[in-house]
């Protein structure tokens, strides 16, 4: 394992779905193997958008960090944590707030893009708070709070790992140092997936299927799934690649020797879509399985999970405490 060190985290939204086991998860697995890894559940970064809608809050942690332990994420090997039971995150935040300028923040593309959303929704303020306003500089705490070599994120996500390089390359400058790293994306090339109508999987969409799901509860959700729309008989020949969920479910699913025997099957008009769909849901129940009777462990001890949570939080804040100790005698405050 390299000293190298990897943080990444998510926002408590609740259960998670396949979206998120397959763009991000599975990948946490197998970085916790590779790194000194930091994975963090954001909940203060959940309150700039549901500041207002937080009676479930401390059970979304759970679900998440349930989620995660299913999924073969392991305290033993990450340091798995709750961002709010880490203060001196909040203290370091303060510190390069007052270094950043404001149109770093303004410029942030991820920003732009949810403050487009919630002014859209209906009810929401014309003017995003404060707090959202300067997530993007407490992410960067977040992230050098660990003094992280890494962050595993998208595409669309590397700007966040560049304004934390600019912030931290202008915190050295002022203070005359070189304590802060040069924070580097580690890009994700994980598979995407779909929603089952077709569109970004999402719980809000009321399109995906949760980590968590009944085997029958994901069967049915797989037999909702669109498929090719020209296609109106079960013998017609097929188009996969105009199909335009179950197929693409198939191709992440399945190997490559299936995948060409489904096609050629579906193309001949031998394979019809409920049936399709039918072993779909066979196939995504099977590769869920062992993930699904790890959860009921942890779901029916949820003191266990909390307790991990407490513990990784511990650990966490004991490296926390070191990089703010220097960052105050840098800064000089009193």
């Amino acid at each position: 394992m390299q000293d190298k060190i990897v943080f990444t985290g998510m926002r408590p939204t609740g259960k998670l779905h396949l979206g998120h086991y397959l763009g991000v998860i599975e990948n946490m697995v197998k970085l916790q193997d590779e790194y000194r890894c930091y994975y963090f559940i954001a909940d203060w970064h959940a309150l700039t958008t549901k500041y207002d809608k937080t009676e479930g809050l401390k059970q979304d942690v759970i679900d998440v960090a349930t989620d995660w332990l299913a999924s073969g994420i392991s305290p033993e090997k990450a340091t798995i944590y709750v961002q709010s039971l880490i203060p001196e995150t909040a203290e370091l935040h303060i510190y390069l707030s007052m270094i950043t300028p404001q149109n770093w923040v303004e410029r942030d593309p991820n920003l732009k893009d949810m403050a487009k959303i919630l002014r859209s929704k209906e009810g929401f303020a014309s003017q995003i708070n404060y707090g959202l306003m300067g997530y993007p500089v407490l992410m960067t705490a977040d992230i050098l709070s660990f003094n992280a070599d890494y962050v595993p994120v998208g595409i669309d996500q590397v700007a966040h790992v560049e304004l934390t390089r600019d912030i931290a390359r202008r915190f050295n400058n002022i203070y005359k140092t070189d304590f802060f790293k040069e924070t580097q994306p580690l890009l994700n090339n994980c598979a995407l997936i779909c929603g089952l109508d077709g569109n970004k999987m999402g719980k809000s969409f009321n399109n995906d299927i949760k980590i968590s799901d009944s085997e029958e509860a994901t069967a049915k959700k797989v037999m909702s799934a669109i498929t090719d729309r020209s296609r109106l008989r079960k013998d017609d020949p097929g188009h996969p690649d105009e199909c335009e969920v179950a197929f693409k479910y198939w191709k992440i699913f399945a190997d490559t020797e299936e995948v060409n025997k489904i096609r050629c099957e579906c193309e001949k008009g031998e394979r019809g879509c409920a049936d399709c769909k039918r072993q779909l849901g066979c196939k995504i129940n099977e590769r869920f399985k062992e993930i699904r009777e790890k959860r009921k462990y942890y779901e029916a001890h949820p003191e266990t999970v909390e307790k991990i949570l407490r513990e990784g939080s511990e650990k966490a804040r004991v490296e926390a405490q070191k990089v703010l100790k220097e960052v105050r005698q840098l800064v000089r405050m009193f």
